[in-house]
């Protein structure tokens, strides 16, 4: 069987999991439209069947990620799946996801980038729990309620005595906590107090490319400790200090992370449409399988490869989405 064949076939038997796309608000905004194949953006539903893609993590925010927003793109969500009943189905359990898949359907799991969507109340996480989401980055760039972003640190603070109360409520309630944009103090502060394997669904790493919004080495490890996994970014701006990237600096971080901190510590988490260009071969999500054949190049068993595709993830969101026991010993004062 030649390279080809045999990564064509790798990537059809995988369940390919991708832990970041903006896509939503894109298509809210009018940008393109969700269920044709488009000339612009880079995720709609006929590309994502060509990409393989079983399960998309959807932001539900964006520049502008108050808490009137945040709820325009949850039921903007559920618009899209009831377009789309064939295509598209809402994960808000683990089992969801098999569920998915046995259907030939897109697994949809709604997550928050910013922790401004909560207002600062703890009430409104409970609430968009309730409706779905099932993710959230605790901060984008800036610093919010819960933490210090990773491009305003300048105080160096870490979590706040709210930020750590979101993370045990996350935690109870089965949500995945996702350190992506978050400051050094914040991430280190999680570290400390989380009792489930955390994320970061789209980070790359520092070592190869020195931006803000990469992990050092030992962020890396700390999260491998934990047990979770790393997404990988698409953005060139996070691949390559030169600011142009292809498809094989994609490949040298997964490389990279593997090496460091274990094969079963790394994922894709692409950022589709959150991007303004991609990495020369990786277009949209079409065009992933083509890291499937990349990895094989590089030596990647099949295991591997399907670990990374999306096993991965699937594993700490199989330990994540169950609700927990009991709630953290963590006092709120935001009911």
């Amino acid at each position: 069987m030649s390279t080809d064949d045999l990564a064509a076939k790798i990537h059809r038997g995988a369940m390919v999991v991708d832990a970041h796309a903006d896509t939503l608000a894109e298509v809210a905004h009018g940008a393109f439209a969700l269920g044709r194949e488009n000339q612009v953006g880079h995720w709609d539903i006929p590309r994502a069947r060509l990409g393989n893609v079983g399960v998309q993590f959807f932001t539900v925010t964006d520049f502008a990620p108050h808490v009137p927003r945040a709820m325009e793109l949850v039921d903007f969500a559920y618009r899209q799946i009831a377009a789309f009943p064939e295509d598209l189905r809402l994960i808000t359990r683990y089992e969801d996801i098999l569920d998915a898949r046995n259907e030939g359907k897109i697994g949809m799991l709604l997550s928050i980038e910013g922790g401004e969507a909560l207002g600062g109340e703890l009430g409104l996480l409970r609430n968009f729990h309730r409706l779905g989401v099932r993710a959230m980055g605790l901060t984008w760039n800036r610093r919010n309620e819960l933490a210090d972003g990773v491009l305003d640190a300048r105080s160096k603070g870490g979590l706040s005595e709210f930020g750590a109360q979101v993370v045990a409520e996350m935690e109870s309630l089965g949500m995945l906590v996702d350190v992506s944009h978050l400051s050094e103090p914040g991430f280190w502060d999680v570290d400390a107090i989380a009792n489930r394997p955390y994320i970061a669904s789209h980070s790359n790493a520092r070592a190869l490319c020195d931006h803000p919004r990469n992990l050092t080495d030992s962020q890396i490890r700390a999260i491998a400790a934990r047990g979770g996994v790393i997404g990988i970014n698409f953005c060139p701006e996070f691949l390559s200090e030169e600011g142009n990237a292809t498809i094989e600096d994609v490949i040298s971080h997964i490389d990279y992370i593997a090496r460091l901190a274990g094969v079963e510590h790394v994922g894709l988490g692409s950022d589709f449409d959150g991007i303004s260009h991609t990495p020369k071969g990786l277009e949209s999500v079409a065009r992933l399988p083509q890291i499937t054949r990349e990895l094989l190049g590089r030596g990647y068993g099949e295991d591997a490869i399907l670990a990374i595709l999306g096993g991965n993830f699937l594993r700490v969101l199989e330990a994540c989405m169950k609700p927990a026991a009991a709630a953290h010993n963590i006092p709120s004062t935001h009911q």
